[in-house]
């Protein structure tokens, strides 16, 4: 087998899947992340996804407008359910099989996200996207993403984005911010770093699970970190 981990956790965002548009999903850019997830597919890596919703529903700035947070959160959970089946439509047409999990049960659209069932699926050499967050108000599906790659035993989790990786503030907006090729746990939460919420960050601390932070958009930058190659921001002890 020619990759660098058998088994990883692959976060990708809503705003990701919208493109330049800002919501929605873009069909380029979703037919482009099948591609590369097939590519990693193929080398033999166990691959699980968890998706955003962000391109769709935010729960967090919903509720900023007045909305009752538990049902902002819902909707925004919901959503992630639109984007993972339609990755995995998009996967499906490339011969990759593939299974939604989802946190809140809803039988007739995809399976219940159950951990042991989850890990049987990848073994079987299948793709399991997550969808629906942890299935609970308040929490980011970053931290979603965390949880499941711990419960699923995947050795790292790799958030696929739109920059090269962590900079110390938002390279868009900052064209001199400074790129960090490698992070601690402890060095995020000290500098305040707005990669993933707080909660994410400890759970990666406390299970000693490493983080790339990648630019997902160069075609072949997904198989190339997965084969060993050096790019983005890995997080660490």
């Amino acid at each position: 087998m020619a990759g660098r981990w058998q088994r990883v956790l692959l976060k990708l965002s809503g705003e990701l899947l919208a493109g330049g548009s800002g919501h929605g999903i873009d069909e380029t850019v979703m037919a482009g992340l099948a591609d590369e997830i097939r590519d990693v597919h193929r080398l033999g890596v166990q691959v699980g996804v968890v998706t955003g919703g962000g391109n769709i529903f935010r729960g967090l700035a919903a509720s900023t407008r007045g909305m009752d947070r538990v049902g902002a959160d819902t909707m925004g959970m919901l959503a992630t359910v639109i984007n993972g089946l339609a990755l995995q439509h998009a996967l499906e047409k490339r011969g990759v099989h593939t299974r939604v999990m989802s946190a809140i049960e809803m039988d007739r659209v995809c399976e219940p996200y159950i951990r042991r069932r989850a890990v049987r699926h990848l073994e079987k050499d299948r793709v399991v996207v997550l969808v629906a967050g942890t299935g609970n108000p308040y929490f980011t599906t970053d931290t979603a993403a965390v949880l499941r790659a711990v419960e699923i035993g995947a050795e790292v989790v790799l958030k696929a984005t739109k920059v090269d990786g962590i900079y110390s503030s938002d390279p868009v907006a900052h064209p001199d911010a400074t790129f960090h090729p490698h992070l601690t746990y402890q060095e995020i939460l000290d500098r305040g770093l707005a990669i993933m919420d707080l909660t994410a960050i400890t759970l990666l601390k406390e299970n000693h699970l490493p983080l790339v932070v990648f630019n997902v958009g160069q075609r072949g930058n997904l198989l190339k970190l997965v084969q060993g190659g050096t790019l983005g921001t890995s997080v660490t002890e």
